[in-house]
């Protein structure tokens, strides 16, 4: 008996789930996106991307031992 005859039957309930969850994915992911956004505007606007910058300036000087 072949074990791939049983993942071909999909029972009408599950394909129901399937397209309510295809529904969904253009706002689920535009509000990500639209989240994401909000953080790295805020973490610009808190300077972070200057501490992040130096923090790297000083691990690459370390790997390469200038530091």
């Amino acid at each position: 008996m072949d074990n791939n005859t049983n993942l071909k039957f999909v029972s009408p309930c599950r394909k129901k789930c399937f397209e309510i969850e295809n529904h969904m994915k253009t706002p689920i992911r535009i509000v990500g996106l639209l989240t994401a956004c909000a953080f790295v505007i805020y973490g610009f606007a808190r300077g972070e991307a200057a501490v992040v910058l130096n923090k790297a300036v000083n691990i690459c000087l370390e790997c390469i031992g200038l530091g």
